[in-house]
């Protein structure tokens, strides 16, 4: 009898540590700092983009500020967020490919949910220095969140939307000191399946953020 039951405290630890092997391999990341960066006509006017990364990994600080930014949670009290969203669909989804795997920033907790493991950012976009910079974004729709629009409204819904997310980024990079572009070029297809993505959800653009050489 107490060998059964020492088995089975055993078997329960190795379940928990498998657990806890698990959630671990998610992201939570720091409280974003509010006071840090330029006055915003400051950012406006270093705003640009490039195509030259340092290969060196973004500091957690650094990628709290931008997920924040990107589209986080700005007024807790409703679940709005800094990037609008047409008829408050919130149909775009930042995913971060990035050495260690894809993540998908969850915006609610503000932490990093791992998609997939491994170092897939050659597969972000169609550009040499996308396989080597720290940071790549892919911005993805899901179409089945626009529930008043019409099919042939949604493509024009998933851009515009997109493109007020990709400018947070942009403005927040400029006031870091941070190069950033934003791609069209990416193979969507095969991201479709990288990623897992379901029938409804929709690649749109990808954006790629580091450190200046």
């Amino acid at each position: 009898m107490n060998n059964f039951i020492f088995s089975l405290a055993m078997l329960s630890g190795f379940f928990i540590s498998a657990l806890s092997m698990a959630q671990s391999t998610d992201i939570i990341l720091s409280k974003p700092d509010l006071n840090s960066g330029k006055p915003l006509m400051s950012a406006l006017k270093d705003r640009s983009s490039a195509r030259e990364f340092n290969e060196m990994d973004l500091s957690h600080e650094h990628l709290s500020g931008l997920l924040w930014a990107a589209c986080g949670i700005n007024r807790p009290e409703s679940g709005k967020r800094t990037a609008p969203s047409a008829m408050n669909w919130q149909d775009v989804s930042v995913y971060v490919f990035m050495k260690s795997g894809i993540y998908l920033y969850e915006e609610i907790a503000h932490k990093l949910v791992l998609v997939k493991e491994g170092d897939h950012r050659k597969a972000a976009g169609t550009q040499e220095f996308v396989a080597t910079a720290p940071v790549n974004l892919i911005f993805v729709s899901d179409y089945s969140l626009m529930k008043q629009a019409k099919e042939e409204q949604k493509d024009f819904y998933a851009g515009i939307n997109t493109g007020f997310i990709s400018q947070n980024v942009y403005l927040y990079c400029a006031s870091e000191k941070l190069n950033t572009v934003v791609r069209a070029s990416v193979d969507r297809d095969a991201l479709h399946v990288l990623m897992n993505l379901k029938p409804e959800q929709h690649v749109v653009a990808g954006q790629t953020v580091g450190y200046r050489p």
